[in-house]
């Protein structure tokens, strides 16, 4: 007859001794009771990749921020004091100026410079479709009679006696918008999950987890935010009637949009000889560039620059602060140890000032480490509104806000846990939102530099 009783046996219901190893292999305690041993954990929180936050680029360039009330941002821009006139050399020695795809600037008694010939403009026919502008060689040569003309306007010339012009030129500016885009972002904890304690210490003496994931949806979510002011772009299908789908979202420009639609893009990819640094100098000039730049760019391209300048002993001017050929002008970092405790090496070529960085965003593989972007050179200096005669910086980050509410970093929490009772939900939901644009002003002074 068996009895059941419900308790345990007189052993307590397991074996309370097993034979876990043979006697003559015995080495220490552990080899027997390693299940209950205390893990030994480290708590500290080991950074594998380093920090890995991105943002603070645009701060470090000198962007700005500006509070918007407004679905966009419009600003002005000056056009060239000068302008060239295109047309055609017709069969009589005539230029034919076609209104569709091209503007008349030239009047009557101006001088053209065409192919290095000097022309004066001695009558000028408005034939409704065309202009005819019927010019005559100072030289006494003969005038072409086929090709494209592309010309300047070197000045006029009278005879005397003669009254002054009844025709004048008219200042243009062009206006230029960038629509806000809004970025939007969430985390989510349990009530059991915030009171699980962990083996990390998240800095404090805390250790529950749910803080790290919280901290780091928060650093991702700037990051984002900071990415698409730099590679955003405007949604060319947007449809402002539109209420859901790909077209109800105007999209926005980005930095890098900015400078391939009206910039300088260096496409032979990274910047390494002295003929490459000397040619983007040259278009600088042409763009009535400022005199000092940050050039921001990967590991190969910052080390193609020290590869470079290390191997021209000197002739290149100053060289990463040390005069070689005239003091060295550090212009926005006052001198050359701020430049570098800011981590800055610089270098002067041609009237340039060149300060150099290693950019981490296009270092990281998972964000645009090994794709095209190489670097940019951003001008260190402000813009002059051609309406109003202010000055504002080359690069600003506008937020909207208004009366004391701003949406550049909105961050709530809704949920009823952790102190939070605004919903019945277990859980505690961290929210962000920012809505945000960048202005790129003169972006014709700008310069990226990418492989194609």
């Amino acid at each position: 007859m068996s009895l059941k009783t419900g308790q345990p046996s007189i052993s307590g219901g397991v074996q309370s001794a097993f034979k876990r190893l043979d006697p003559a292999k015995y080495t220490s305690l552990g080899d027997f009771i390693d299940e209950v041993n205390r893990p030994d954990i480290r708590e500290a929180l080991v950074k594998t990749y380093g920090d890995q936050g991105i943002t603070g680029f645009l701060q470090m360039t000198g962007a700005v921020k500006a509070a918007g009330t407004a679905d966009k941002v419009q600003w002005w821009e000056e056009t060239r004091l000068h302008a060239r006139q295109t047309g055609d050399w017709q069969g009589d020695g005539t230029i034919d100026v076609t209104n569709a795809d091209e503007k008349l600037f030239t009047r009557e008694n101006d001088v053209l410079l065409i192919d290095q010939g000097r022309y004066l403009v001695t009558d000028i026919a408005d034939n409704s479709t065309f202009y005819t502008l019927t010019v005559v060689a100072l030289d006494g040569s003969s005038n072409p009679t086929s090709g494209a003309v592309d010309a300047a306007i070197i000045g006029n010339l009278y005879r005397e006696g003669s009254s002054q012009p009844t025709e004048y030129l008219e200042s243009n500016v062009v206006l230029r918008e960038n629509p806000y885009m809004i970025l939007k972002e969430t985390f989510k904890v349990t009530g059991s999950q915030a009171t699980n304690i962990g083996y990390i210490n998240l800095g404090n003496g805390d250790y529950r987890w749910y803080i790290k994931g919280e901290m780091d949806t928060r650093q991702r979510f700037l990051d984002k935010r900071e990415m698409m002011m730099l590679l955003g772009e405007k949604n060319d299908n947007y449809d402002p009637l539109a209420t859901s789908g790909s077209t109800a979202i105007s999209g926005s420009e980005g930095y890098f949009a900015a400078i391939e639609d009206r910039g300088i893009v260096e496409t032979g990819g990274v910047v390494n000889t002295l003929a490459e640094i000397d040619a983007i100098i040259t278009e600088l000039d042409k763009q009535g560039a400022a005199p000092e730049y940050a050039v921001y760019g990967n590991t190969t391209q910052m080390l193609a620059i020290d590869d470079m300048v290390a191997s021209l002993n000197g002739s290149v001017g100053s060289v990463y602060g040390t005069p070689t050929n005239g003091a060295m002008a550090f212009g926005a970092f006052q001198n050359a140890e701020q430049a570098v405790k800011l981590g800055f090496k610089s270098f002067t070529r041609g009237g340039y000032t060149f300060h150099n960085k290693s950019w981490k965003l296009l270092n990281d593989p998972t964000l645009l480490g090994g794709s095209d972007f190489q670097g940019v050179m951003i001008p260190l200096t402000s813009v002059i509104d051609p309406k109003t005669g202010s000055r504002a910086a080359a690069l600003e980050m506008n937020y909207k806000a208004v009366d004391g509410y701003s949406r550049e970093m909105e961050h709530w929490m809704t949920g009823s846990i952790l102190g939070v009772t605004n919903t019945n939900d277990d859980s505690l939901q961290f929210n962000y939102r920012s809505e945000c644009n960048l202005v790129t002003r003169a972006a014709n002074q700008h310069v990226l530099i990418r492989t194609a």
